[in-house]
């Protein structure tokens, strides 16, 4: 049985090693003929998945390593009697940890304290959550936005738009859809940004056109948004360099980039097309994982600890210098750059693999600490 893979899985080879012959393709470039006699499909958000691309082929199963499934065609799926999985929550720690690295920096740089700012998180699935969670455990006043999900629960938790507007800080972590009843394409559009307080923040880390890029721009360079943090783009892998010199930080969508949360993904995956076959997994990644490159820190005193372990648990800065490094690249190989950036992307060990030894150090800094997602001893 021939598979067909995005070469970016993480320990795809080895995980559908013992299901069939595994077939290793760029994301972007998987064609109809590469599809056309294999079995089982392994895509990561880059890939269409469609009529296009399928018709005639002898796909079975098709599964994407993502939590999103924006760019699965569903319907089709259904229609010819394909089997489909995703990897919900695999990287919601990971974009939890890109959201507490940039809030920090974010602080930093403006000179504020979070636990002085109200953060309003629209979408609150499994990565919302997760990033509230974090949050909380920061200081800050969540807010939450989900219309879904606050029509099926009837929970008050979830609030209307109108709190979201009002807080300091906006982040998106939603699905893009459109013609539904709460579209999320261009739901950050000149309106909404023109609602928000003089001096607020915008975070993008979920689809790139959840936020019109031009509108933003605009609010930016008008001095209305005080700051900006864009992991997504419009048209990506094309980036809009004026917005990109324009944002606090820039990174070429890799918020779920986490070494862990790729492994998480595959797992999700392998076991779901396990399920599919009809066989026993077998399959574990623990004995491939590497050991983490800072298994330990000792809690000081020292007020800057919590910045300085970030800086080198995950030092996002780098991420963003080496997404700037774009514009200096020819027109026609921009393309290629972001998506070498994804495909090298270095490994980022998830908080909980550093253990913070306390001691008789402050307490509350501890509770922070494990509240982010660190392991306090």
């Amino acid at each position: 049985m021939k598979i067909l893979a995005d070469e970016n899985i993480r320990y795809v080879s080895e995980a559908f090693a013992s299901l069939g012959d595994v077939v290793l393709r760029s994301g972007r470039a998987i064609s109809p003929e590469d599809v056309r006699d294999a079995e089982i499909l392994l895509v990561r958000s880059v890939t269409q998945v469609n009529e296009d691309l399928l018709a005639g082929s002898s796909i079975r199963f098709v599964a994407t390593a993502t939590i999103g499934e924006d760019h699965i065609d569903r319907d089709y799926l259904d229609a010819h009697n394909i089997g489909f999985s995703s990897a919900p929550g695999c990287n919601a720690n990971s974009v939890g940890e890109y959201m507490v690295a940039a809030l920090l920096h974010l602080a930093e740089k403006y000179d504020f304290k979070l636990a002085d700012k109200s953060l309003g998180i629209v979408g609150v699935g499994n990565v919302g959550s997760n990033v509230a969670k974090k949050a909380t455990a920061l200081g800050m006043k969540v807010v939450l936005n989900d219309p879904p999900l606050a029509e099926t629960t009837g929970d008050s938790k979830y609030r209307p738009l109108d709190e979201i507007l009002a807080c300091d800080i906006i982040t998106t972590h939603v699905p893009i859809t459109r013609d539904t009843p709460h579209a999320t394409h261009h739901l950050v559009d000149a309106d909404f940004l023109a609602k928000l307080k003089p001096g607020s923040i915008i975070i993008n880390s979920a689809r790139g056109p959840v936020v019109d890029n031009i509108a933003l721009l605009d609010a930016l360079n008008s001095g209305h948004i005080q700051g900006a943090v864009l992991d997504v783009w419009e048209g990506e892998p094309d980036v809009n360099l004026e917005l990109l010199d324009a944002v606090d930080i820039a990174s070429p969508h890799i918020a779920g980039y986490s070494f862990d949360g790729k492994v998480k993904g595959t797992v999700q995956i392998y076991e779901a097309a396990c399920k599919f076959l009809g066989i026993s997994p077998a399959w574990c990644p623990d004995a491939l994982l590497p050991d983490p490159e800072h298994p330990q820190f000792t809690l000081s005193g020292d007020a800057g600890f919590l910045k300085a372990t970030m800086d080198r648990v995950y030092p996002i800065l780098e991420d963003d210098a080496r997404m700037r490094l774009i514009a200096g690249e020819a027109p026609e190989e921009r393309r290629a750059y972001f998506d070498m950036l994804r495909k090298t992307y270095p490994r980022r060990r998830e908080f909980y693999n550093t253990k913070i030894d306390t001691g008789s150090a402050d307490t509350t800094m501890a509770r922070l600490l494990q509240g982010i997602g660190f392991v306090v001893d």
